[in-house]
């Protein structure tokens, strides 16, 4: 007995639904971005002005991709994300902040 099967036409990498997301994966990939930037950059005391602003714009951008996610592995990505750029967040500004004594 032939089985229908539908044609796989511009599914996106990260959609289990076989429909394009591309604002949930353009949100997914910035916030991995950010997230591994913000990571790395805690590492060392010297950088927490890119740390601690990259791991802020990534919480933002994953909060909001969380908001609008529509598959588990948007959401899965988007966690990951998350937690790395908290991370790299809460440790910029342990060692320096935002703005580092560029005001006051």
């Amino acid at each position: 007995m032939a089985q229908a099967t539908r044609p796989q036409s511009s599914v996106s990498l990260f959609a289990t639904d076989g429909k394009p997301h591309p604002l949930q994966d353009t949100l997914m990939a910035v916030t991995v971005v950010l997230g591994a930037i913000a990571f790395v950059s805690a590492m060392f005391d010297s950088l927490h002005l890119l740390s601690s602003w990259s791991g802020l714009v990534g919480i933002l951008t994953g909060a909001y991709g969380q908001f609008i996610s529509v598959t588990t592995r948007e959401r899965f990505a988007l966690i990951l994300g998350l937690g790395a750029s908290a991370f790299g967040f809460f440790l910029g500004m342990a060692h320096g902040g935002l703005f580092g004594g560029l005001l006051g």
